[in-house]
């Protein structure tokens, strides 16, 4: 997505040029939060202020939230259908191979010495042992700060004082409206407030893009919840695999699952808030925090926790599928496929025809 992106923003309109969409791209890759959503918002922010950045993150968004919203309520009317049964338990054994590439794609730009392994296998560990998410992604930060070594950085760049003071406003605006938006449930509708927060914290925390919020919202909502199964989750997966967002766009699921189409607008505003807020944000003084050598340390052993979240997910994820001959052969195609730059909703597509056809 970042990448068509940025053909429409460079090559075709001429909004941007290749270098300061690459900062924006660095930017979006580095701060938590869907990166392709918020390198949508970074465009609109350099070419149109705040406002263009609401606009380019609600148009990009929006599709893939109507197109969630009408699946998870089919899903919701029709999931004990034996086709559809066969479907899903087919493209559950293709999600276990999305998740098995992402961690293998993570494991490729982080795990570049053996420190970053340790603190990588040291977070898969404590994450099987079922220890908070967000304590090991804290505990990794902190051990990213003492193992990782420094880089040779230039001098800190002045701030952009006009980008700060153009940002700085309407961010405030957001920030008291989130504020009270989230007394108002607090005070009107706790179980909408509980599912708010916990989108809010799972985005906040999301480093590396969207697939980091996988291992979160599943130790989240499966496990320390109970909201839904393993199963249906998984099947949340394969939903958000069908549209054009990203994946955490399950959190639309998650919403719709638990209060319908008030929940379903509720988590999604929720999981997608801070990623737009923190672009706001963060862009006045990027600069300055990637030559920092400590911020670069903490991102370094963050980064390497996610390798370790997401490895013990896949194990977590393959124990809840029933395997057999057609699913094992679906995992390993699909996986085989996706090293080889398959577009992953044809990989769906696939796994769903032959899902119905040949699962039972």
């Amino acid at each position: 997505m970042v990448a068509y992106i940025r053909k429409m923003a460079v090559e075709r309109k001429r909004w941007l040029d290749e270098e300061t969409f690459r900062d924006g791209v660095a930017l979006c890759q580095t701060i938590p939060g869907a990166t392709a959503m918020q390198t949508a918002a970074y465009v609109g922010l350099r070419v149109r202020g705040a406002i263009g950045a609401g606009a380019s993150f609600l148009g990009f968004g929006l599709p893939a939230f109507l197109l969630m919203t009408v699946l998870s309520a089919l899903y919701a009317r029709a999931h004990t259908l034996p086709r559809v049964v066969s479907a899903f338990g087919g493209l559950q054994a293709v999600i276990v191979a999305i998740v098995a590439n992402a961690t293998v794609s993570f494991g490729r730009a982080s795990l570049k010495n053996w420190k970053r392994g340790v603190i990588a296998g040291v977070a898969a560990a404590l994450f099987g042992f079922a220890l908070n998410p967000i304590l090991v992604i804290l505990l990794a930060a902190f051990g990213g700060l003492v193992l990782l070594e420094s880089k040779q950085l230039s001098p800190h760049p002045a701030v952009d004082s006009t980008s700060a003071c153009q940002s700085a406003k309407p961010l405030l605006f957001l920030m008291a409206g989130t504020i009270i938006g989230f007394f108002l449930l607090f005070s009107f509708e706790p179980t909408l407030f509980d599912l708010a927060a916990l989108m809010f914290r799972i985005d906040l925390f999301a480093f590396g893009g969207g697939f980091a919020s996988v291992p979160l919202m599943f130790h989240e909502i499966v496990h320390v919840r109970a909201w839904m199964d393993a199963p249906t989750f998984l099947n949340a997966i394969v939903l958000g695999q069908i549209t054009p967002g990203p994946i955490v766009i399950t959190a639309t699921f998650v919403g719709y699952w638990l209060h319908g189409l008030v929940g379903c607008l509720i988590a999604t505003v929720s999981v997608f808030l801070p990623s737009f807020m923190m672009v706001l944000g963060f862009v006045p003084y990027f600069d300055r925090f990637r030559t920092s050598p400590y911020f670069n340390k903490v991102i370094g052993g963050i980064f390497c926790s996610f390798v370790g979240l997401l490895l013990t997910v896949t194990f977590r994820f393959a124990y809840n599928v029933h395997w057999d001959l057609v699913r094992l052969v679906l995992a390993g195609a699909a996986f085989a496929a996706l090293l080889l730059k398959v577009d992953v909703f044809w990989l769906v597509v696939i796994g769903t025809v032959v899902s119905v056809l040949a699962v039972r």
